[in-house]
């Protein structure tokens, strides 16, 4: 799961339900002005929802009207209550900050991103460095997929039988850099979509983006300003073309589906606008690395939370089960990372996390119980398979969130400390394609383009160089999941004669995951005890430790789900 903690103008038009409406003055005080999430009441119409949002004071900035939500502007301090209290109304979550570029220029520099316990595990890394091998017959950094060997994507096994044409695959995430020669044989630019605006400071002045790297805030479709949509679109469909690595389904279409800002945040709207657009543009498969900020857990009646806090979390819950409801109708299947945070789902846990990103001057994250009623989405959504993710011995890895029930299916995901002394090994996380420009600006490679780290792999090709870098993370696991998806529509699929491409039922496609999938029972003991050789920074070693309890059998249990999905099993179709 990635999680790095953890508008301008609008013109009147439509893009595939997805409604701009110019302003228009409306009710509101004077006072300093907001955003807010507005979910229509279920069944209930457009207009009444309209006229609910107006005598509240608010204005309609941006309307998703397949499921019913809307983006809403209002200086009206008692917004939230007044348009809560109307029967068209079904919810109402506060929004981000409008994305503009400061006026006093007081951002400087990149945003300085939040990392959560698994890619904080890769800074500096530097133990058990290698150079790039050989792979086998076709890419020269396959040696290096330990990953695609483990679940047979291999020249030798899943690439025989099925290699996804004519599949789209839909990469929610945080951009994609089509331009990468690892990619772009197979993105789709023209379908490709921005549903964000960057955000340069949050409220508190804080920097969140930074600058706007163009006048509108809004990138270009074929633009990665983080790189972890770069690598999770390549794990799934790098191409076979002899310069890098190949994916897990090297001939599938790439449509970047972008939700995510530059520092990582995931807000409700365009989330649920990237999920609509993929049920009306024909995606087979999306890939959700992420939750939705700012509640890591969405509560709906938690006593440590506010009364216009519960209303929020609510609201974030039935705007996303419909959108993810409206995906699953429209044909997609929905791929989610379980997430980082090593804690068992199903039971209750302490979070310290929410909310991570201030609606409002001093907001701050706050210390409450976690009870099992809470939901984390999208990965606890309806009609979504939720990833674990496992390291190079096919344990699970020390970071990754379990659960018996909430574990659908594991996949490789990376785990640095999956070695023989429990010390950090940088390749023993998941290679994938890195945008050249952040390499660059991170300062990872020499002048001479060579890169300075053995966090970043360079691969040429007939004077062409493609850039790779290791994560780890169930980010990294949900997307070989979501490649495998693509091999089974793509072995089970139908021409689609509306979109074109391939079309099969997200329900077939679970099935052939979940049958094919290795089972792979629990530890002995079930409560397993990672331990981590920790390097400080004088070069000594702290030895970290964490237990966590498997509960299950051997077909499906809290660590594994369903099992360790297997790519050559659903090409050949058993």
């Amino acid at each position: 799961m990635f999680k790095y903690v953890t508008r301008a103008a609008v013109v009147a038009g439509s893009v595939a339900g997805l409604l701009f409406v110019a302003a228009s003055p409306g009710t509101a005080t004077g006072g300093q002005e907001r955003q807010f999430v507005v979910l229509y009441a279920q069944g209930g119409s457009a207009e009444a929802a309209h006229a609910a949002i107006a005598a509240a004071g608010g204005t309609v900035l941006s309307e998703n009207t397949a499921i019913g939500v809307a983006t809403v502007t209002t200086k009206s301090e008692g917004f939230q209550a007044a348009a809560g209290a109307s029967s068209a109304i079904g919810g109402v979550a506060r929004s981000t900050v409008i994305g503009r570029a400061p006026d006093d220029g007081s951002a400087v520099g990149k945003a300085s991103l939040k990392l959560d316990t698994a890619q904080t595990d890769l800074q500096g890394a530097s133990a058990g460095s290698e150079k790039a091998k050989k792979g086998n017959k076709q890419e020269p950094l396959a040696g290096l997929q330990w990953d695609m060997q483990q679940i047979g994507a291999t020249a030798d096994g899943s690439q025989r039988y099925e290699q996804g044409k004519g599949v789209r695959v839909g990469i929610i995430d945080t951009g994609v850099d089509g331009t990468h020669p690892d990619i772009a044989p197979n993105f789709d630019k023209a379908l490709s979509r921005n549903f964000t605006t960057d955000i340069p400071v949050d409220a508190n002045g804080a920097e969140v983006d930074g600058p706007c790297e163009h006048p509108s805030c809004v990138d270009p479709v074929d633009e990665d300003d983080n790189g972890h949509g770069t690598h999770v679109a390549s794990e799934i469909a790098s191409p076979v073309n002899k310069l890098g690595i190949a994916g897990i389904a090297p001939k599938a279409t790439i449509v970047n589906l972008r939700a995510g800002q530059d520092s990582g945040f995931f807000f409700l709207q365009p989330t649920v606008d990237a999920l609509t657009y993929a049920g009306d543009h024909g995606i087979d498969v999306v890939n959700m690395s992420f939750y939705v900020d700012p509640w890591l857990f969405n509560c709906t009646n938690n006593p440590a939370d506010a009364p216009e806090f519960q209303a929020e979390q609510r609201t974030v819950i039935q705007a996303m089960q419909r959108a993810l409801d409206y995906a699953y109708a429209h044909g997609v299947t929905l791929v989610a990372a379980a997430g980082n945070g090593a804690t068992d789902y199903t039971k209750t846990i302490v979070d310290a996390s929410s909310p991570d990103f201030p609606a409002v001057p001093g907001e701050a994250p706050y210390t409450r119980t976690i009870p099992t009623s809470c939901i984390s989405m999208p990965s606890e959504g309806n009609h979504v398979l939720s990833v674990t993710s496992t390291g190079i011995s096919k344990r699970k890895a020390y970071y990754s969130d379990f659960g018996n029930g909430y574990a659908d299916l594991s996949a490789p995901g990376g785990d640095v400390y999956d070695t023989a002394d429990n010390k950090r090994d940088i390749t023993k996380a998941i290679l994938a394609a890195y945008p050249k420009q952040l390499a660059e600006q991170r300062g990872q490679l020499n002048p001479d383009g060579t890169p300075n780290t053995p966090s970043v792999v360079e691969s040429c090709r007939k004077g062409v160089c493609g850039y790779y870098q290791y994560l780890q993370g169930t980010s990294m696991a949900s997307p070989h999941a979501a490649g495998v998806a693509a091999l089974a529509v793509g072995r089970l699929g139908v021409r689609d004669r509306v979109n074109g491409g391939k079309k099969a039922s997200p329900d077939a496609v679970e099935r052939a995951l979940r049958g094919t999938a290795i089972d792979t029972p629990c530890p002995t003991p079930a409560a397993f005890t990672y331990t981590r050789q920790v390097q400080q920074p004088d070069g000594s070693f702290v030895t970290v430790t964490s237990t966590q309890t498997c509960e299950g059998s051997r077909p499906n249990n809290g660590f594994f789900g369903d099992g360790i999905v297997n790519a050559t099993k659903v090409a050949r179709g058993h």
